[in-house]
């Protein structure tokens, strides 16, 4: 027979996934499957308070005109074509 326990986690430091399953005796041997959640480039730039902070500064420097590389497909051409 085969029982199921769904919990949900986030991923720790390290990689680091922790269960927690005190209905379950010590030594029962057990198979765990992880589904991951698919997350967007968006929702990745947001997922940390690290990455929000830049994005949002690159998208005000946008909007601003500030802070921004410019240059021509000649120049582009001139420098990175192989």
């Amino acid at each position: 027979m085969v029982t199921a326990i769904k919990q949900f986690g986030i991923v720790g430091k390290d990689g680091k996934i922790e269960l927690h399953a005190p209905e379950l005796a010590e030594g029962t041997a057990i198979e765990v499957i992880l589904l991951i959640e698919s997350q967007d480039e968006t929702e990745y730039l947001l997922s940390t308070k690290a990455n929000r902070d830049r994005l949002l500064a690159a998208i005000a420097n946008v909007e601003s005109g500030e802070n921004l590389v410019s240059f021509s497909a000649e120049e582009w051409h001139e420098k990175y074509h192989i």
